[in-house]
């Protein structure tokens, strides 16, 4: 007699919610995978604190209301401090936190490797 399959009632949700969550990748990789949020975290590790404009001109073209966003993003969730000085013209510059420079340690041999696969095509 053939075994029956487990129910798949056997198994845990997966689906996060907020009072439990299976992937403790799935709110890092939902932020990460936003467009720039990636790139925000290298360009302002590799410059250190920087201000808006520091970190547009290394996207070239790029929105500026999607820029805006990410940078918020990010300092809302704890990956980038927002430094506002009293000057005129008022300054603000972003610098990664603790939390956001050890994602930047986590990503560099993510770098490394895809900066090899374009070197191979």
């Amino acid at each position: 007699m053939a075994e029956t399959p487990a129910s798949s009632d056997d198994t845990p949700d997966v689906q996060t919610t907020e009072t439990n969550c299976y992937c403790p990748l799935g709110g890092v990789m939902e932020l990460l995978s936003r467009r720039y949020a990636m790139q925000v975290i290298c360009v302002v590790g590799a410059i250190g604190p920087a201000r808006y404009g520091e970190i547009a001109e290394t996207f070239g073209e790029v929105s500026s209301s999607t820029l805006s966003t990410r940078l918020d993003e990010l300092v809302e969730r704890g990956y980038l401090s927002r430094e506002q000085y009293a000057e005129i013209p008022p300054r603000v510059e972003y610098e990664l936190t603790e939390r956001g420079d050890e994602l930047r340690e986590k990503l560099d041999p993510l770098l490394e490797w895809a900066d090899e696969q374009e070197s191979c095509v």
